[in-house]
């Protein structure tokens, strides 16, 4: 499972990004215009990746945020609601506006997206609701120092199982305790708080 691809932006249009890899290979990511536009003039980029892999295809979305990727996989797991139209859902509100139309049960928000009608906007809120914390109440934004230690940490636990908001909650509480930590020694303390 590819988590990120960083590397040198070869091509970019608002619908699609080509990163080149120090190893030489291409990866073409289909993208959304809230990460057009921060990427649009760069030259190097990180993004985060979901994988679709279909029986007669393989495609690769491209987040410049990890909020982003979030959304994009909450949305595609409501019933309707493909990898094309969570693309457009996500091209039209900037997540934390998507999260707060969510939160706040603004259907009529959902349905100005070009694609989204009256009872898949309501799907959306109704499944993603209680999945989707209020404005300023989510982990991610109450982590300020976003330390490639922590996320790796993190992604580890995650990788063993824990559900990933738990094993936030743990890391938050250790990296506040000792922002200096190591990796391994995150996880060892992690594990014991689990």
């Amino acid at each position: 499972m590819i988590e990120y691809i960083k590397g040198e932006l070869t091509r970019l249009t608002p619908t699609d990004a080509t990163i080149e890899t120090p190893s030489g290979v291409a990866y073409l990511l289909n993208i959304s215009l809230n990460t057009y536009t921060p990427l649009n003039g760069q030259k190097q980029c990180r993004l985060w990746v979901h994988e679709v892999i279909r029986e007669d295809a393989w495609q690769l979305y491209g987040f410049f945020t990890e909020q982003e990727r979030e959304l994009f996989r909450l949305l595609i797991g409501v019933s309707g609601v493909g990898a094309s139209i969570a693309r457009m859902i996500l091209s039209s509100l900037p997540p934390s506006e998507l999260e707060q139309v969510i939160t706040s049960a603004a259907s009529a928000r959902l349905k100005s997206v070009k694609g989204i009608g009256a009872k898949t906007a309501e799907r959306i809120i109704v499944d993603l609701k209680d999945k989707i914390k209020p404005a300023g109440d989510t982990l991610l934004q109450q982590v300020t120092f976003k330390s490639e230690v922590f996320e790796e940490a993190l992604a580890a636990m995650v990788m063993l199982g824990f559900p990933k908001q738990q094993a936030q909650k743990v890391m938050k509480k250790l990296f506040d305790a000792n922002p200096d930590l190591k990796v391994e020694d995150a996880i060892k303390k992690g594990l014991a708080m689990m």
